[in-house]
């Protein structure tokens, strides 16, 4: 397929690879034009505007949050797009900001899914993610092959694109739930002399198996926020999100709430680039052990 890529951090660095490797053309624009030409030894076509991207088969944006996305999917750049392309938004963004893409894009004659994916930089350059689309079955099935280039498994749920936004922000609060639980249970076993690790070893191999208990935990055990995976201020940015998505349908989420200060005060501790696993570093500064 022709496609265009827009938004190449670390996430789509790495889907654009995974592209290229399929056989796909890929026309790659970013706002730092030293990451599109890093693309372009592996054979991505680098483009100067948002517009030259915007074209195609399909197109697809990985970009960092609300603002950027507002930023560059704008209103002339949906206007110059040729009626019936499919644009797929893999980008975390809020439940607002997706319904009034999917309302933009369907004035304009353009198809708009919503296809955000769980998993972190190594996920992506495994072509291991797990992609949440939804949209216009028709438009998914354009995708498709794209998907397959990149993932694992691709959930199909619906025809309402900003559900998928849901699913990614409610599956990143849970992620960052465990993060703080595992952080404090952190903190309650130092305060009794047992070591972070051979709790892991108990409580993964029977009621907490997978990556989520044992790798975050393993990195809090050991006190190893770096190099980042998923930055802290990254996760502050999806809780944010979800709390605003929970807030617009009447839905306490006290948790959330707890999680979002506790990644506040690592951010306020100059850890906002470091691994969300600095969630064990804020529970021990808590108990009064550590700085």
């Amino acid at each position: 397929m022709d496609i265009g890529f827009i938004g190449l951090g670390e996430m789509g660095g790495a889907m654009v690879a995974n592209l290229l490797k399929a056989g796909h053309t890929v026309r790659v624009w970013n706002r730092t034009a030293a990451k599109a030409e890093a693309l372009a030894a592996a054979g991505a076509r680098v483009v100067a505007t948002p517009a030259e991207a915007f074209a195609g088969d399909a197109v697809l944006s990985m970009l960092a949050d609300d603002a950027a996305t507002r930023e560059v999917i704008a209103d002339a750049l949906l206007a110059g797009a040729a009626r019936g392309l499919v644009h797929v938004n893999m980008a975390t963004i809020s439940v607002a900001l997706a319904e009034t893409l999917a309302r933009e894009h369907a004035e304009r004659g353009l198809h708009y899914v919503a296809a955000p994916v769980l998993g972190r930089p190594d996920a992506a350059a495994a072509a291991k993610l797990t992609i949440v689309a939804a949209g216009a079955a028709e438009a998914i099935d354009r995708a498709q092959p794209l998907f397959d280039a990149i993932g694992q498994k691709t959930w199909r749920i619906g025809a309402l694109a900003p559900q998928a936004n849901v699913m990614k922000l409610a599956a990143n609060f849970m992620l960052a739930a465990a993060v703080e639980t595992l952080g404090e249970a952190a903190a309650l076993l130092g305060g009794h002399g047992v070591a972070m690790r051979d709790f892991l070893d108990v409580v993964t191999s029977g009621p907490f198996p997978g990556p989520v208990y044992a790798g975050y935990g393993g990195m809090i055990a050991e006190g190893r926020y770096e190099p980042a995976l998923f930055k802290a201020r990254l996760g502050l940015k999806d809780v944010r999100l979800a709390l605003a998505a929970a807030d617009s349908v009447s839905t306490p989420l006290p948790v959330a709430s707890v999680v979002r200060d506790s990644l506040l005060e690592a951010i306020a501790h100059g850890d906002g680039d470091r691994d969300f696993a600095v969630l064990g570093k804020v529970a021990a500064r808590r108990a009064g052990r550590g700085d």
